[in-house]
């Protein structure tokens, strides 16, 4: 019997010891703010629906800013790019075209046609001081001496008329044709970038240095428009969400740096406060210990300098 009480002396006496650990084990800081790590993600999709052609990441991998994310079948776009392209090299080549006049091989068919309207007006005027060389004379006939009068001005006319389309052609086209061409092609420019833009949505590149959250489609799939194909958690969107009670609230202030301090984690960790909620809530279940004697807090956010820490993780913070 007297053994007996002597095993229970010592049970107690362990369990007690126990409890006594476990207690000051888990207590809880009262000098701390408690709370957890959380991100903000990048979702990245495509504006139209198509087929998954490529996907060059792996969820848990690591992407740096500009690497390539995926790519929907891009044949379309291809091709509507190369019309757009298309359609700039025919609007430039109309407005150079309208800009210098005729080409050279249609001036020197002008200039060919002047030289046999010169000389038909040369022959022309030949013939008239023939016949008014003849005037007084029996050989003289007016209906010929009309003739030749008529022939002579038809010749200079036609060589008038020869020499102006020459400097017409030599000109180049009105300042309205010209415009519209200019608008020809600022247009055509535009359909290039809408393409390019297009075809950029299709095959997008990473925005940040980030860790690849999840993927969401395998390649060959069918993606609809505007879903989610691989969401990214960017380095500098990590933060500490806290709670503080409405008594120290009004010590802390936006850009302010906190020391925080998380298992497995180094020492002399430090944040700077990115938000302040404006209003005041009641504690959170998760964040509650029976430890605390505040229950209306404020939620503060704050990044991590220098340091990446996993999702969830639980953290206290301190001023």
């Amino acid at each position: 019997m007297k053994a007996l009480r002597i095993l229970i002396v010592l049970a107690l006496a362990g369990l007690a010891a126990g409890g006594s650990w476990y207690l000051n084990r888990f207590k809880t800081d009262e000098s701390a703010w408690y709370g957890y790590v959380e991100g903000e993600y990048v979702h990245l999709s495509a504006p139209v629906s198509g087929v998954l052609a490529r996907l060059d990441v792996q969820r848990g991998g690591r992407v740096g800013a500009g690497q390539p994310i995926f790519a929907l079948d891009t044949t379309s776009a291809e091709a509507e790019q190369a019309r757009a392209q298309a359609a700039v090299e025919r609007a430039e080549a109309e407005l150079e075209d309208l800009s210098k006049g005729a080409r050279a091989e249609e001036i020197r068919v002008q200039e060919a046609e002047l030289a046999e309207a010169r000389a038909t007006l040369r022959n022309a005027e030949v013939d008239l001081v023939r016949q008014q060389e003849l005037k007084g004379t029996a050989a003289y006939i007016q209906a010929k001496y009309d003739s030749a009068l008529a022939a002579r001005d038809q010749a200079k006319a036609r060589v008038k008329a020869l020499k102006a389309g020459i400097d017409v052609s030599n000109l180049p086209a009105r300042a309205d044709r010209i415009d519209a061409a200019r608008r020809a092609v600022t247009e055509a420019e535009a359909g290039v970038k809408a393409a390019n833009r297009k075809l950029a949505e299709l095959q997008p590149l990473a925005p940040v240095a980030a860790m690849v959250q999840d993927t969401y489609y395998l390649p060959g799939a069918w993606v609809p428009a505007n879903m989610a194909i691989v969401s990214l958690l960017p380095d500098d969107k990590r933060k500490l969400r806290f709670y503080v009670p409405q008594s120290e609230i009004a010590t802390l202030k936006m850009g302010q740096a906190v020391k925080f301090s998380c298992d497995g984690c180094a020492e002399g960790l430090s944040a700077k406060i990115s938000y302040i909620a404006p209003e005041a809530e009641y504690t959170p279940p998760v964040i509650y210990s029976a430890e605390s004697r505040e229950k209306l807090v404020f939620l503060v956010e704050a990044v991590p300098e220098g340091v990446l820490l996993p999702l969830g993780l639980p953290v206290e913070v301190q001023k």
